[in-house]
């Protein structure tokens, strides 16, 4: 009969710590919801980055003013070129839907600038008007883009929104130089 034990004392073991996991999990506070996921990703204050940028840069940076509270920052960062005569403005963000757009300037040469932030995308036909300005539309396999180029600055609004929601960011833009 020592045998016959030894399996009935594991079977009670195993039943006793099932009822414990069991327990563990209905008690702990856990969220399988749509809005876990939407306060999953961190949001970020950009203001102090974007007088920095603006003071930096030899170019007018642009930033978002007017956006709905929907939109929400999610990374920004100012690189300041190897010779210290230029750099790369960048602010990430989540349209209301929770798709990608971001914000991203440089004064580098425009080709090889446009193709590293759209990750690859090719222009397309059609210009998309944002207020009085025609902005270039590139398509990519992942992100789609509005690119408008001035003389010492490339804008570029991308990601993986659609057009409609990158020209409402692209329309929220102010371009100032600190």
């Amino acid at each position: 009969m020592r045998g016959r034990q030894r399996v009935q004392d594991m079977v009670l073991s195993l039943a006793v710590i099932g009822v414990l996991v069991g327990a563990i999990y209905f008690f702990i506070p856990h969220d399988d919801s749509a809005g876990a996921e939407k306060n999953a990703v961190q949001t970020v204050d950009y203001r102090v980055e974007i007088t920095t940028a603006r003071r930096a840069a030899p170019y007018p940076v642009a930033g978002p003013e007017g956006l709905p509270t929907t939109w929400r920052a999610t990374s920004v960062s100012y690189k300041a070129s190897d010779d210290g005569k230029g750099g790369a403005w960048h602010l990430g963000m989540l349209d209301p839907e929770q798709e990608y757009a971001a914000i991203e300037q440089s004064d580098a040469p425009a080709k090889k600038f446009i193709q590293d932030v759209t990750l690859g995308a090719a222009k397309v036909d059609g210009e998309q008007a944002v207020g009085s300005k025609k902005w270039d539309r590139y398509q990519g396999d992942k992100y789609k883009a509005l690119v408008h180029e001035e003389p010492g600055v490339t804008t570029v609004v991308t990601g993986t929104a659609p057009y409609g929601r990158l020209a409402e960011l692209a329309a929220a833009l102010v371009a100032k130089k600190g």
